[in-house]
């Protein structure tokens, strides 16, 4: 009887989402205070392996989805390795380096090139290296018209400020002809905020353990995603 109460009650909570409180995700969101000019979401580089290959250029991409975050919600942070050159480099390894005090990716996922099927994604598992998370392969096959992208999801530390700019470190890339670089200054930026009326629902079910941590919602905080992520949290309970 009990548990029933309680779920009653986050039902009722989740009405006040879907009926009232999605008004002020929008504003929540659009209130948030503009990115300095120092805190970029996006960083690209063209790279030049030397005069051994000098009609070569790899380029370099970088970015984070998210403008502002809340603690607990997911972050994803997209790194883009393409060429415009004749050259088909095989890249074997993509590290990304996210803000101090962020923990392992909740999924991480690749994007490449695959002979007669085009480009194909799939999730993959990322391993520890020298303070950042590298996805791994025998070998992803690029051109012109053909980059790798891999996908680094994170939670958002509960450390995190409203008002923060939390910065992230740059990329490392592994690979055959001239493809592999250490950019560290590659880092991409967002603004911590504090949790909308969604997030916040989300946070207290977790609290009453209705919810997985590593299920949180994107930082969009969107009022679909909020109805959605409750539902499924109420009838997984």
């Amino acid at each position: 009887m009990r548990h029933t109460r309680k779920l009653v009650a986050e039902i009722s909570a989740a009405a006040l989402v879907i009926s009232g409180a999605g008004i002020a995700l929008g504003a929540a969101t659009a209130g948030a205070d503009p990115l300095s000019p120092n805190c970029v979401q996006t960083q690209h580089i063209d790279y030049n392996p030397g005069i051994s290959s000098f009609w070569i250029t790899h380029t370099y991409d970088k970015s984070v989805e998210a403008t502002t975050a809340a603690p607990g919600t997911l972050v994803t942070y997209k790194v883009v390795v393409g060429t415009t050159s004749i050259g088909n480099p095989y890249v074997n390894s993509i590290t990304d380096y996210p803000p101090p005090g962020f923990g392992k990716p909740v999924k991480t996922k690749v994007t490449a090139y695959h002979f007669a099927q085009g480009q194909q994604s799939e999730d993959v598992t990322p391993e520890p290296n020298n303070g950042g998370w590298s996805v791994n392969s025998t070998g992803w096959f690029v051109n012109s018209g053909n980059p790798v992208t891999a996908e680094f999801t994170y939670r958002v530390p509960d450390s995190i400020r409203d008002g923060q700019q939390v910065l992230s470190g740059g990329i490392s890339v592994g690979g055959t002809v001239g493809v592999g670089s250490g950019q560290p200054n590659m880092g991409v930026c967002f603004t911590g905020r504090g949790a909308n009326p969604g997030e916040a629902l989300l946070g207290s079910l977790d609290d009453g353990g209705l919810g997985s941590s590593q299920n949180q919602l994107s930082s969009t905080g969107s009022v679909t995603d909020i109805i959605t992520d409750v539902i499924k949290r109420l009838m997984g309970s």
